[in-house]
Order: C-alpha cells, then sequence, then structure tokens
C-alpha cells in the first residue's frame, strides 16, 4: 500500500503541474500579450509614443489630406460660368465634385474613428476582438485605398477635359488642382495603413509567442514515465484491496473479539 501510495503522488505532481501549465497559457492568451502588436491589456498609455508610431502619422495624414480634399471642392469647387447656376469647376460634372466631397467626409470621419480605436486598442483583453478590429481596419483601409485611386483617376481626367472657357478668370482652378494632389497624396497615406493593418495581422497570427517555452518561470513539463513492467511495484491501475479483509470481522465461532 506503501508502494501504491507513492506512485498516486508521484504521478499527481506533474499532472497538477501540467494543469498549471496550461491554465497559464489559456490566461495569457485571453489577456492578449503581444497580440496583434499590442502589449499587454491594462498597460500604461504613453502619448509620446503613441504619437511617434508610424500608424499614427499616417492616420492624422490622412486626416488633413481628406479635409483639404472636401474642403477645396466644397469652398471653391463651383462656379458660375455665364449663368447664375453654379457648376462643378470639373468639367461641369457634378458627379465628380460629390464624389469627391463624399469619399473625403468619409475618410475624415473615419480617420477619428480609427485613430480612437488605436488608442483603445491595447486595452483591448481578448485576442478575438482584438483580431476583428484589425480585420475591420485592413479591409476599410484597403477599400479606401481603392476609392481614393479611382477619385484621383476621375477627378484629373475631368480636370483635362476641362476647358478654359468653362472657368472665367481661371475660378477655382487652385481648388481643384489641390482636390487631385491630394487626392493622390490620400492614396499613399491610406495604402500604408493597409500595410500597417496587414502587418499587425501577420503578427497576432504567430502564435507561437504563447508556447510554454516562452513564459518565464513555467517550466517545461515533461510526461512523468509509469514503472515499467515487472519492477516488482504495484500501480494504481492494478492496486487491489488487500485479501481477507471481509473474514477480519468474523472469528471461529464462540470467539468474542476483545474490544480495547
Amino acid at each position: 500500500m506503501h508502494a501504491s501510495s507513492l506512485s498516486i503522488s508521484s504521478k499527481a505532481e506533474p499532472e497538477a503541474l501540467a494543469s498549471r501549465t496550461r491554465l497559464g497559457v489559456a490566461t495569457i492568451k485571453m489577456e492578449g500579450i503581444g497580440s496583434f502588436g499590442a502589449g499587454r491589456a491594462g498597460g500604461v498609455f504613453d502619448p509620446v509614443a503613441f504619437i511617434k508610431q508610424p500608424q499614427t502619422v499616417l492616420r492624422i495624414l490622412s486626416w488633413i489630406f481628406s479635409i483639404v480634399v472636401f474642403g477645396s471642392i466644397v469652398n471653391e469647387g463651383y462656379v458660375n460660368s455665364h449663368s447664375n447656376i453654379l457648376h462643378c469647376v470639373f468639367n461641369q460634372n457634378d458627379i465628380a465634385c460629390n464624389y469627391g466631397i463624399t469619399i473625403g467626409v468619409a475618410a475624415f470621419f473615419a480617420s477619428m474613428f480609427f485613430f480612437v480605436l488605436d488608442i483603445y486598442f491595447p486595452q483591448i483583453s481578448s485576442v478575438k476582438d482584438r483580431k476583428r478590429a484589425v480585420l475591420v481596419e485592413l479591409g476599410f483601409s484597403g477599400f479606401w485605398t481603392f476609392l481614393w485611386f479611382v477619385g484621383f483617376c476621375f477627378l484629373a481626367n475631368q480636370w483635362q477635359r476641362t476647358s478654359s472657357d468653362e472657368l472665367p478668370l481661371n475660378q477655382g482652378a487652385d481648388a481643384a488642382r489641390a482636390a487631385i494632389a491630394f487626392s493622390f497624396f490620400s492614396i499613399v497615406s491610406w495604402a500604408g495603413l493597409t500595410a500597417k493593418a496587414l502587418q499587425r495581422y501577420c503578427l497576432g497570427t504567430d502564435m507561437s509567442l504563447f508556447t510554454t517555452e516562452n513564459i518565464e518561470g513555467i517550466p517545461n513539463v515533461e510526461p512523468y514515465p509509469g514503472y515499467p513492467t515487472g519492477s516488482g511495484m504495484e500501480t494504481a491501475d492494478t492496486y487491489q484491496s488487500p485479501p481477507f479483509t471481509e473474514s477480519l470481522d468474523r472469528g471461529p465461532k464462540g470467539f468474542q473479539v476483545p474490544t480495547y
């Protein structure tokens, strides 16, 4: 019985340690250490380091570029040539002006939304929620890069078709050129944001960060080998109750078990 107890105790300790190790790994996964480009949730926010991040710089530039694009079109993008009716400066095509204003305003609000999300992102403790946020940013940034490319080509094409007779005294020319130029700059900034989001997504898929070998202070537990067959020691699986247990309480007829 003593050997069997030692066998059970020796197996229980590694199993308990392995259980604690698995629990520690699961806890780290839930807390999101090093997942998707951010550290442990609940860390101290450093505004200086945050502003210096390339992603933050690109976000601010995209916000400024969007203001220039839709602001230029709204303020000076409509002129009245030979009539009292205002026409779009881009070949009198109102669709071109409306397109530039729409994607510019949408990019303005999207930049502010993702800027706030970047501040809140390190506080997200769930790895799944972080993954969703990065995927949303990746999809939106890639799609808006494409829309800015279409807008740049559309506005540049309509500006080339605009004759000098449609713009008396060269009205709105500077606003048109500014909208075209900053549409091109927006392509670059949003493409950079797409690349940064893709990089963060790739960092999050590397789950080797969560292996037990990289967890400081938690040893790598090997499975405890059992006793070899024929060693003379019983294991817990083969342990049986001692014989004659039932017959101890019954003595020979007429014999009384003394009480102590």
